[in-house]
């Protein structure tokens, strides 16, 4: 398993959170996924295998958020 921290913009409340966590959960291969709105960083838990980074990317971009590099 590996971890990764996204930079994230644009969340800022539960839902914002709820959305981007259950996106990236939804993902196979991710096994955690911790938002927190305090600094916009979200870590993941991941079998590198099975996901890719460009998969949560994607996953978080597509709920309406912004992944900064």
């Amino acid at each position: 398993m590996q971890t990764k921290t996204l930079d994230v913009q644009g969340m800022s409340c539960g839902h914002c959170k709820m959305s981007v966590e259950g996106a990236l959960k939804g993902l196979e291969g991710v096994s955690v996924a911790e938002v927190d709105l305090n600094t916009g960083k979200v870590e993941i838990t991941y079998d590198g295998a099975k996901v890719s980074l460009e998969n949560m990317k994607e996953a978080v971009e597509d709920q309406g958020y912004d992944v900064v590099q």
